[in-house]
């Protein structure tokens, strides 16, 4: 008989996980401590990893440190076990596959498809972005360098290093690059070439949603419009962005009269409910080309985007309603 038949036996305790050690590489250098954790622990809430910063179990070169702490090249991080979220907490982000235009290890181009968001927040959980990261190696850098509305197509730039992020952030602000639109709009455009120039404000409806105004009270924009071809009652045109104000080019072509082929904010329902019902349930904004200087070697960068099938299905088709 057992001298303690009431005892059960003792299973030993799993052992914990380790600390894990991160080395600092180039594309990293100069971020903040709290933002390359937040990369880094992919799920793990943000409470946590300040605590853990606060409470000295994140260490750099095995000393405390705070969270706006700039990372140097060669800094080693210690990482302690970091609770994943509970069931109740956001899914992790699904990975996703974006067409390549161009890389290399300062920059990467895609051809964002229309309809996905490059970055989550305003009701959207993920976007581009947060899709790239978790596709690619744990802690790769990856910023976005501009932005594209969640129905436009086409070039988006996305910074490898954070030295090429803050080059791409200057080159814009500057004006150095030269970026193209292609856009389907309403109605039968008459100049060649045309400059439009009118300031651009924000404003917020009654339930909250961003919209852009030409007001004299806004911020100066300039867009420069080219014919590419008539289709009749439509017609496809080049905007090129001279300045980058948010809904610049949807903004500037409905001030002018001719707004864009389903545009659900700033176009026409009628015309938006037409197309739909021939298949084509998209904003016709197009990111074809980007001319920059390349923001580590400063050589010509020539980035195109050819117009997604279903746009160009639909420009054959009013191109065939045209000959009858």
């Amino acid at each position: 008989m057992p001298l303690f038949p009431s005892r059960k036996a003792i299973s030993p305790e799993p052992r914990s996980p380790a600390a894990s050690i991160v080395q600092v590489g180039p594309e990293h250098a100069g971020q903040r401590l709290d933002n390359f954790l937040l990369r880094l622990c992919k799920g793990v809430p943000k409470s946590h990893l300040y605590k853990a910063i606060r409470g000295g179990q994140v260490r750099v070169n095995k000393g405390r440190t705070s969270a706006d702490y700039r990372l140097e090249e060669g800094d080693a991080v210690r990482i302690p076990p970091l609770r994943l979220p509970s069931p109740g907490e956001k899914p992790p982000v699904p990975k996703a596959a974006f067409p390549i235009v161009y890389e290399d290890d300062a920059l990467l181009v895609i051809d964002k498809p229309s309809g996905v968001a490059v970055h989550g927040g305003s009701g959207v959980s993920f976007g581009v972005i947060e899709q790239l990261r978790a596709s690619r190696p744990q802690g790769a850098f990856l910023e976005l360098a501009h932005r594209l509305d969640r129905e436009t197509s086409g070039l988006l730039l996305v910074g490898k290093t954070r030295k090429a992020l803050l080059a791409l952030h200057d080159m814009f602000r500057e004006g150095a690059g030269r970026k193209h639109y292609l856009a389907l709009v309403e109605g039968d455009w008459v100049n060649d070439r045309q400059h439009i120039r009118r300031p651009l404000l924000k404003w917020l409806t009654a339930s909250g949603e961003r919209r852009v105004k030409v007001d004299p009270q806004g911020k100066p924009a300039h867009t420069i419009v080219t014919l590419r071809q008539r289709y009749g009652r439509y017609s496809l045109v080049d905007a090129e962005l001279r300045t980058g104000r948010t809904h610049q080019i949807r903004v500037h072509l409905r001030s002018e009269g001719f707004p864009i082929v389903g545009d659900d904010k700033y176009g026409n329902d009628a015309t938006r409910e037409y197309f739909a019902r021939r298949g084509f349930g998209r904003m016709f904004l197009h990111a074809w080309r980007l001319d920059i200087p390349h923001p580590s070697t400063g050589g010509l960068l020539e980035l195109r985007a050819e117009l997604p099938q279903d746009c160009e299905r639909l420009l054959a088709q009013l191109g065939e309603g045209d000959k009858k």
